[in-house]
C-alpha cells in the first residue's frame, strides 16, 4: 500500500516509498540548471556596475574639472601625445557606459585595463597612496585588478549583450 506523499520542511519533498527505490529527499529543480539568480552573479553585477561609474566618473573628471584641452596640457607635460586626451576621454566614458549597461561588460573590462596601466606608470614615482602629492599608483592598480577579476567571473546579472569570445576558459 502507498503512502501519500508528505511535506516535511516547506522545501523539502519526500517522495512515498515504493518495493523499487527506497525514499529520498527530491533536489531543488534550481540545481539542474545554472543559477543566474545567485549571490555571485549579483556580485559580478556590483562590481561591473562599480567600474562603469567609475569609468564616466573619471571621463567627466577630465572634462568638467580639468577640462579637454588642460587633459592635453597635461598629457604633453608628462610626454604623452596631446591629442590622446580626447581618445582616452572618449574611451574611458563609452567603456564606462558599455559597463553599466552590461554591453560586452568582460571584454570591455579587459580593453579598458591598458589605460589604467598607463595611469599607473605615470603615478608610479608619486608613491603608493593615491592620496599623495600628484596621485600614487595604488588606485590604478586596484582598478587593474578590478577589471581583470570582471573579466574572469563575468558579466553579472541582466546584461544587454554577453559574448563567449575572448573569455577565459572555464
Amino acid at each position: 500500500m502507498n503512502q501519500p506523499a508528505t511535506f516535511t520542511a516547506p522545501a523539502t519533498f519526500t517522495a512515498p516509498a515504493t518495493s523499487a527505490a527506497p525514499a529520498t529527499s527530491a533536489a531543488p529543480a534550481t540545481s539542474a540548471a545554472p543559477d543566474t539568480c545567485s549571490a555571485a552573479t549579483y556580485g559580478a553585477t556590483l562590481l561591473r556596475l562599480s567600474l562603469g561609474v567609475m569609468w564616466i566618473a573619471h571621463a567627466l573628471l577630465k572634462w568638467f574639472v580639468f577640462t579637454l584641452p588642460g587633459t592635453v596640457q597635461y598629457f604633453d607635460s608628462i610626454g604623452l601625445p596631446g591629442f590622446l586626451a580626447y581618445v582616452v576621454f572618449a574611451v574611458e566614458l563609452a567603456g564606462g557606459v558599455a559597463l553599466v549597461l552590461g554591453f560586452y561588460a568582460r571584454q570591455i573590462a579587459l580593453a579598458l585595463v591598458p589605460i589604467m596601466a598607463v595611469a599607473a606608470w605615470v603615478h608610479l614615482p608619486n608613491g603608493w597612496v593615491h592620496t599623495s602629492a600628484g596621485g600614487g599608483w595604488e588606485y590604478p592598480v586596484f582598478l587593474i585588478a578590478a577589471s581583470v577579476a570582471l573579466w574572469l567571473i563575468g558579466d553579472g546579472a541582466h546584461p544587454v549583450r554577453r559574448s563567449t569570445r575572448f573569455v577565459p576558459a572555464t
